[in-house]
């Protein structure tokens, strides 16, 4: 039986005439069904959730279907959802928090950082029911989450100005006291432990806000992924979400083997994050086992490589290769938005434009693109 797979995407609210960030979220969720659909952080958010899947291909329809009801509820109300780690056009005092009592206790204690948190991301759910197993499998697969930041950057641009990084959510987000790489625990008591500690010390209220790169999810059996920006292309989602899953599948059968974990310091998972943070693809990306920067096919290829057994055996090899060849060949999000941009002599609305117009379409054309071969067949 195929271990199910669930997507949680953010969105930014634009307004379709200014291109400009708008805190009308609340506004959007009144039109729109209670199930699929949240409220977020700041007004100026919404967020959809997927029921969990075991093929690809129905939970890639179930996003394209959400998407398309965010957007017919969206443009009556001169409003569009753009999917993206950031929003090109923000004001640095739009930060209007959601009025729930936990966003409000949060803006009260971390105040700016709080009022800056204006990112999206896109989170994976991999269903694993024994928690120890889950927590023991984390060291195995943090040392790749990196890669994954790389395919997903979607966010160069900050209060319209080009930031230089591929995915500058990951530099706004890493001010979280409890964000980067998971740490290693010997049981998922330890873990507990850890957590308590942290919401007495006042630093957290709770273990919904430790905010490592993967976890536990604190109210479902699954490990989650919360390295990556919101991406505007479905189909990067969907590979995300597969080689994902086949992550977590590699890793939670190292971890019941028994194997050794991967030598692979904490320090240099956070140089590999920053490395995809600044660059996505278009700069290479680290090989945590080579801890050199190496070329983005040679590393994206030697993961799906590495996770062949678990892909195939979801069915999603043939898709994984196809995948990461299109998206090498079209380049990241955040690298489209530059180009879109730069063809006006520099206007981020323009990269709104892009932006909402991927977010609408769910998979962009690919009728320009080359006939590439897929880069798992070509590095096997």
């Amino acid at each position: 039986m195929l271990v199910t797979v669930g997507v949680e995407e953010e969105f930014h609210v634009v307004d379709l005439n200014t291109r400009r960030l708008v805190d009308r979220g609340p506004e959007l969720l009144s039109v729109l069904p209670d199930e699929g659909f949240t409220a977020e952080l700041h007004r100026s958010m919404v967020e959809t959730n997927t029921r969990p899947h075991r093929g690809i291909d129905q939970l890639r329809d179930e996003i394209v279907d959400l998407r398309l009801k965010l957007i017919e509820a969206a443009e009556p109300l001169g409003l569009g959802p753009i999917a993206s780690g950031t929003a090109p056009l923000a004001a640095p005092t739009l930060g209007s928090t959601t009025p729930v009592p936990r966003y409000l206790d949060m803006t009260e204690l971390y105040r700016q950082l709080s009022r800056e948190q204006l990112v999206c991301s896109t989170q994976v759910h991999v269903y694993v029911p024994d928690r120890e197993l889950a927590i023991a499998a984390m060291p195995f697969a943090s040392p790749w989450l990196p890669l994954l930041l790389g395919l997903s950057a979607s966010s160069p641009m900050w209060m319209g100005t080009d930031t230089g990084f591929a995915s500058w959510r990951s530099m706004v987000w890493r001010r979280w006291p409890t964000s980067g790489p998971a740490g290693e625990y010997a049981s998922a008591a330890e873990y507990d432990a850890t957590a308590e500690a942290l919401v007495r010390s006042g630093v957290i209220s709770g273990p919904g806000m430790i905010y490592t790169d993967i976890r536990p999810s604190h109210h479902v059996p699954t490990l989650e992924l919360r390295i990556c920006d919101s991406c505007p292309d479905v189909e990067v989602v969907a590979l995300i979400a597969a080689l994902f899953r086949a992550l977590v599948l590699h890793a939670c059968a190292a971890a019941a083997a028994g194997r050794e974990r991967p030598v692979v310091r904490r320090e240099l998972i956070q140089a590999a994050t920053w490395h995809a943070a600044r660059w996505g693809l278009e700069g290479g990306l680290v090989d945590p086992l080579l801890a050199a920067v190496v070329p983005a096919e040679q590393a994206l290829g030697g993961l799906a490589d590495m996770l062949r057994p678990e892909l195939e055996s979801c069915g999603d090899w043939e898709m994984v290769g196809a995948g990461i060849a299109r998206l090498l060949a079209d380049g990241t999000s955040a690298a489209r938005q530059r180009r879109a941009a730069a063809g006006r002599s520099w206007d981020p609305a323009a990269a709104v434009d892009q932006l909402l117009a991927e977010t609408r379409s769910g998979c962009r054309s690919r009728s320009a693109a080359p006939d590439v071969e897929p880069v798992a067949e070509r590095s096997a």
